[in-house]
């Protein structure tokens, strides 16, 4: 454009921009949560019991105990996982608790039975660090953030974490005790762990410092959004092949399967780490909500009911995320500005999230702009450790809980104030 055609395609955006902000929306694209339609495809869970309390093992499941869980319970879980049932533990509703305690355990108690303290092995001087695959979920970095952990960003590609970058770090810092990770449609940029990355995380426990552990949260291992899903492959026979299974744990849980607030979660790992983290769960609880974990297991069944059952999901979450691709093709794909994109942005085969880069410095601009037009968009950085994205340019979509009108709206707001933030720029 000439200098007098831009003043004039401004102003124009910005007369868009003031009556956006006369409606006074108030539309939401912040967190990954299931829309009311997803969890009504649950609602056979409540009254399933009928009165019938009975676990598998003769058990009543209204009673004290079980902390690893009830037998049929974990039998599931260990399909879902990839496990044996001796090697998994099911708890209570959310899989954010599990990974919390499994870190504080660590640090203050010791991965396991006689292992030092990550603490007591920092000593005076040292500290306890964490690799951070970036962008990444924010959930897990407060983690480290609550407990003093140094958190150190990875550099991520299509096939995951560098991994290259991953094993030089752990070869020269011993205090590095460990590593975050979503595998599958990895939160926020969709992507898929390629074999070579998992076969290569399977064996950071040859190089990595004592203690080291990977916590693999596959928090989206069956929420598909195409036909034919890419696999991943399975960290923990990977693990046991090259003898380093005490260094894997692996995460999942239904809270996008069932009722997200009223779901159950379980974990895998070795099961000399399952008998340690028990020890320490008997502390605080003496068992977890074992009349949830029946109602699912009579609900659930098995893998194919399971399947079907997100199918239903992916009826529902297809549309919204082929809008939100819509409207970022058709409003941005063409347009350029000093010869580069406005943005470019993820297109995931599962998970919950788009993932969208500005142009570099411009993330929390946009953001603002698009609060100011009555958008709320997660925060910008919010995808890096303490909240700082080096290039200013990452900003997390997440389209799964508005309905298709609202995400309609909020997709020509939000193409707007990139183009604004852009051409102020």
């Amino acid at each position: 454009m000439s200098s007098n055609d831009a003043q004039a395609h401004h102003q124009n955006l910005l007369d868009r921009y003031q009556q956006i902000q006369a409606k006074k929306l108030n539309l939401d694209l912040t967190r990954g949560k299931p829309a009311t339609a997803q969890l009504a495809l649950s609602d056979a869970l409540d009254g399933i019991l009928q009165g019938n309390y009975a676990c598998a093992d003769g058990s009543d499941a209204r009673n004290y105990g079980g902390a690893l869980g009830i037998p049929e319970a974990r039998e599931f879980a260990a399909q879902y996982l990839g496990a044996r049932p001796s090697q998994v533990l099911v708890g209570g509703n959310s899989s954010l608790q599990l990974m919390y305690q499994i870190v504080t355990n660590a640090y203050y108690h010791g991965v396991k039975a006689g292992a030092a303290p990550w603490s007591e092995e920092a000593g005076t001087t040292g500290t306890i660090k964490f690799l951070c695959p970036a962008p990444g979920y924010d959930r897990h970095f407060s983690i480290c953030e609550t407990l003093g952990i140094k958190m150190i960003p990875v550099t991520m590609d299509q096939n995951g974490p560098d991994m290259d970058q991953v094993e030089s770090l752990l070869r020269a810092d011993p205090l590095i005790k460990g590593i975050w990770c979503v595998p599958k449609y990895a939160n926020p940029n969709g992507v898929v762990y390629s074999d070579e990355v998992v076969d290569r995380f399977a064996q950071l426990g040859k190089i990595a410092g004592a203690n080291f552990r990977i916590i693999w949260d596959n928090a989206y291992a069956e929420h598909h959004l195409v036909e034919n899903p890419p696999e991943l492959a399975n960290l923990l026979a990977l693990s046991e092949k090259y003898g380093t299974l005490d260094n894997a744990v692996v995460i999942g849980s239904t809270s996008k399967i069932t009722f997200a607030g009223a779901g159950i979660s379980f974990m895998a790992s070795s099961e000399a780490n399952i008998a340690g983290f028990v020890d320490l769960l008997g502390i605080a609880t003496i068992g977890p909500d074992k009349v949830n974990q029946l109602r699912h297991m009579r609900f659930l069944k098995d893998m194919p009911t399971l399947r079907k059952l997100m199918q239903g999901h992916r009826e529902i979450l297809q549309p919204k995320f082929e809008l939100v691709l819509r409207h970022l093709d058709e409003g941005l794909s063409a347009k350029t500005h000093n010869g580069q994109p406005l943005g470019s942005w993820t297109k995931p085969a599962g998970g919950y999230f788009v993932l969208f880069d500005t142009q570099p410095g411009l993330a929390d601009k946009v953001v603002k702009l698009c609060a100011g037009a009555g958008v709320k968009l997660t925060p910008a950085g919010s995808t890096w450790p303490y909240k700082k994205d080096p290039a200013n340019t990452n900003i997390r979509l997440a389209p799964s809980f508005p309905g298709l009108s609202e995400i309609d709206e909020a997709m020509q707001v939000f193409v707007l104030c990139v183009e604004l933030a852009t051409l102020e720029q």
